[in-house]
């Protein structure tokens, strides 16, 4: 098999503090009104006043949204967008998290496209460019500024649906590490940790035979040259200052690093996709209801022990890139030192409910196909029994 390199980015990356100030001048080179997105506690903050203050210094009118809800259920999309098509901005802005981000590239699909927004759901069915998005990051974890995918909640299902297509990459993509100042511990950590498997799902992802199908009709292709680099650098940068910033949110080195390595990751895995972690997070999240970063980053290791006959390589060079050791007891141990709970059970799973949650997860398969080792009902249940009992070294013997 051939090598081969993919990388689909936003058109202008701006990394460095006090790079929020160019949100002005940006967005007023796409006309005179914008859409602001953001939620009400990151719109009373210093660093939302200072994409603001820009906004207003270039001309811009600002039309605010601060409805942005984690998970992003409908109702908020069509909050958003029902304003967006009273007010017909140029331009949309996103201010925030994971949750923000995603709000707002829905937004502007919707305002480009017609609904309902199910219609978007199978990949590469989205027709054409949406409404011209700047994304601006206040968490160091997602990476959804610079990947093709929006993150939503169906009504339907209750289930997380992933919105996939190149056209939902942001224009620009402004990563200043001074708006990731007011995140709070838990949310440095929960969204850091994810970035830790963005990294790591893209460095260990499925490997497929290259080819002008492969690339075309995929916004997310596998395992690749340019993921793999951006990936490995990432977990370096993430593994080195993600204690840091939990421990003194005011580090702004650790949260340029931070910043810096969720950059990093999103650019990975916005390419080749992240696989089982991330599928067996969209159920167990649902049954309950805790953070996207707390269930990826406490199944990550299990994920990582179960790929370990797969990727041996990998595994001993992300355990190199982050300090040295075996990679699955650094990211285990990393997890309890930011205050990830130690198994399933601590977060309120009953063992029985393992089964029905690993047959939801097999039918994600944009992720599970992804994963590096084949994976079915039963594979997906042992990975969550062993992150039930809390022992990723379980799993050694499911893959011996």
């Amino acid at each position: 098999m051939s090598d081969f390199a993919v990388l689909r980015a936003p058109g202008q990356v701006l990394f460095g503090t006090g790079m929020a100030a160019a949100a002005g001048p940006i967005a007023a080179g796409y006309g005179a009104r914008a859409l602001v997105i953001s939620d009400r506690t990151i719109a009373a903050t210093a660093g939302f006043a200072s994409v603001r203050d820009a906004l207003v210094a270039a001309g811009v009118e600002i039309v605010l949204f601060d409805g942005a809800t984690v998970d992003v259920p409908m109702a908020t999309i069509d909050a958003a967008v029902a304003l967006g098509k009273q007010r017909e901005p140029d331009t949309i802005i996103a201010v925030g998290g994971g949750s923000v981000i995603d709000l707002a590239k829905v937004t502007a699909l919707l305002l480009a496209h017609d609904g309902p927004l199910s219609r978007y759901y199978p990949v590469q069915s989205l027709p054409g460019p949406i409404l011209p998005l700047i994304a601006l990051p206040t968490t160091a974890g997602t990476g959804s500024e610079v990947t093709p995918v929006s993150v939503i909640t169906d009504d339907e299902t209750a289930m997380k649906v992933g919105v996939a297509s190149p056209h939902l990459l942001p224009r620009h993509a402004i990563c200043d590490p001074l708006l990731t100042l007011g995140a709070p511990p838990t949310v440095t950590a929960h969204s850091g940790i994810d970035a830790l498997s963005h990294a790591i799902e893209a460095y260990t992802a499925a490997r497929e035979q290259p080819s002008p199908e492969l690339v075309l009709d995929r916004p997310q292709v596998g395992k690749n040259l340019l993921s793999d680099g951006l990936a490995l650098t990432a977990a370096r940068y993430i593994a080195a200052n993600l204690v840091r910033a939990v421990e003194d949110g005011d580090d702004v080195e650790a949260r340029a690093g931070m910043l810096y390595g969720s950059l990093l990751a999103g650019l990975a895995f916005g390419n080749s996709g992240v696989s089982a972690a991330h599928a067996l997070q969209f159920a167990v999240g649902a049954a309950t209801h805790t953070s996207h970063g707390l269930g990826t980053g406490l199944l990550l290791p299990y994920v990582m022990e179960f790929n370990r006959p797969a990727r041996p390589a990998e595994i001993d060079e992300l355990g190199a890139a982050m300090g040295g050791g075996d990679a699955v007891e650094i990211v285990h141990e990393l997890g309890r030192r930011i205050g990830l709970p130690a198994s399933l059970e601590a977060i309120g799973l009953e063992r029985e409910q393992l089964r029905g949650l690993a047959e939801a997860s097999v039918a994600i398969k944009r992720l599970i196909d992804n994963n590096p080792r084949p994976l079915d009902v039963d594979s997906l249940e042992a990975i969550l029994d062993a992150a039930w009992h809390g022992q990723p070294a379980q799993l050694a013997v499911v893959v011996s």
